[in-house]
């Protein structure tokens, strides 16, 4: 009888010792510096947006898949975004997994979920993290005020002046207790700015 009490306590224990440490990790995790270093194969509606923003002749609103994707209501937005991640502090910075959301204006573009261990080692260890998009952004491009801010971040008007938007990215980790999953309390919030040359 003792000896099953003595297990139990030991298990509560680690138990205990396991979640803090993943807690102190996700602190770490939260202090880190992020960047955006590139975006990859974004497609609207099967459009390279890579290739129409290099285009002086294209516009978005004339497209025929994007003009046939908003009358269907349906339009797919699919893309990758590359997230670095720097760890300036003395700890270790992890994560096992995460949710995760893309704002724009404080519009939701997508959201997901990335089942996937990162850690950045301390002392200014860097890793990038790949984010992968798979989203209707329908409802996102249907708002008349987020529609002119990205109207006005994609056209090509010849100015010589770097087009920049705010992405906002907000990271919510999944912390482990056996084989019970806990949310962290709140989202991590990454604001960076993006240009076009990003997307290019």
């Amino acid at each position: 009888m003792k000896k099953s009490i003595y297990l139990v306590i030991i298990s509560i224990i680690i138990s205990s010792c396991s979640i803090n440490k993943q807690i102190d990790q996700a602190k770490a995790f939260e202090k880190c510096k992020y960047s955006i270093i590139s975006a990859d194969s974004l497609y609207v509606a099967n459009v390279d947006v890579s290739q129409a923003l290099k285009s002086k002749n294209f516009d978005v609103i004339k497209s025929p898949r994007i003009l046939l994707a908003l009358l269907r209501k349906n339009v797919p937005f699919e893309g990758k975004v590359n997230l670095q991640i720097k760890n300036p502090s003395s700890a270790v910075a992890a994560i096992r997994q995460f949710e995760y959301k893309l704002l724009i204006k404080d519009q939701e573009l997508a959201n997901g979920f990335i089942n996937q261990t990162i850690q950045v080692e301390p002392g200014g260890g860097e890793t990038v993290v790949p984010i992968k998009i798979n989203a209707n952004i329908y409802n996102f491009i249907s708002n008349r005020e987020t529609q002119d801010a990205i109207l006005n971040f994609l056209s090509n008007d010849g100015s010589s002046s770097e087009k920049k938007s705010i992405l906002t990215i907000k990271i919510r980790p999944t912390l482990g207790v056996g084989n019970k999953e806990i949310k962290y309390p709140g989202y991590i919030t990454i604001n960076k700015e993006i240009t076009r040359s990003i997307l290019l």
